[in-house]
């Protein structure tokens, strides 16, 4: 038996085999291919415009796949999220889909765009959205390159931005967020309820969350001295309580703990002056809770 996975092309593609990777499969695809191999023998993978990816897996043309949650909101999908994954192209946080208009447009808010032009890739959910505030506005569907429309071509935008910074270069505002979005961990239905697929889908899961919890922290491993363990315990941030492990000098123990890796500069040297030796920094891929 094998499972059928969805994987993002396009922005998020690089992003997503990346987190695979720090989980233990290796995905190698070339340009001409929408089949990536896997080092999984029980997982055919397939790469989908994210886009797509819900209504295929509602279909049980896959059995799972990643996406946006509002990709699942957009075609109203009726799938399982099985884990929200907080990663995107830039960063590893949500995105926004926002309303936007020109710096220089009287448009302070939704209902000022009664009657105007809006251009969005989310249509469904766009339509949702200014139903829900009795705003009557002609939505059209943007092939791309949404930012540029306004105010020749639409009077205002929906779009996702992670910083907000190609709406700045274009000259845009922000008037409101129309709706929040992370990437989704998603399956069939059908597919869950299968023993065999539900505990491979599991499976994939516990990996994929423990290399998100894995994100922005290393391991560290120290030596001290009994009497100045206090101090060095004062100084280490962790994710519990540090291993302490006895060496074989009666004197002398062994820490190993957890540190977010932006501390890690500020908290070396402090360790080296409270008598720390051996420091010893190292990357993590995964981190199971």
């Amino acid at each position: 038996m094998k499972l059928r996975l969805g994987l993002p092309k396009g922005s998020l593609e690089n992003a997503t085999f990346e987190l695979f990777r720090k989980a233990g499969f290796n995905i190698t695809t070339s340009s001409r291919s929408y089949f990536p191999a896997i080092d999984d023998p029980e997982i055919d993978c397939m790469l989908i415009r994210a886009q797509e990816m819900a209504r295929y897996v509602e279909d049980g043309v896959l059995d799972a796949g990643l996406t946006g949650r509002d990709w699942v909101e957009e075609n109203e999908a009726t799938v399982v999220t099985i884990t929200d994954l907080i990663y995107a192209k830039q960063s590893f946080g949500r995105v926004r889909w926002v309303l936007a208009a020109p710096e220089a447009s009287p448009f302070k808010c939704v209902e000022d765009l009664e009657g105007k032009i809006i251009a969005t890739e989310l249509v469904a959910t766009t339509k949702r959205y200014l139903a829900s505030r009795g705003v009557k506005a002609k939505v059209e569907f943007s092939w791309g390159a949404t930012e540029v429309k306004p105010p020749e071509l639409a009077d205002a935008i929906v779009e996702v931005t992670e910083t907000g910074s190609s709406l700045r270069a274009n000259k845009l505002r922000i008037i409101e967020t129309v709706l929040e979005s992370n990437t989704q961990f998603i399956a069939n239905i059908k597919s869950f309820e299968d023993e065999w697929k539900r505990r491979k889908l599991e499976d994939v899961k516990m990996l994929l969350e423990g290399a998100m919890n894995a994100q922005g922290k290393v391991g560290m491993m120290l030596n001290v001295k009994k009497a100045d363990l206090s101090i060095v315990l004062g100084i280490l941030p962790a994710l519990k309580n540090p291993t302490i492990s006895q060496l074989s000098d009666e004197g002398w123990v062994a820490v190993n703990t957890i540190l977010e890796e932006s501390t890690v500069r500020q908290i070396i040297p402090r360790l080296k002056e409270a008598g720390a030796q051996g420091i010893v920094e190292y990357p993590l891929n995964k981190i199971v809770l």
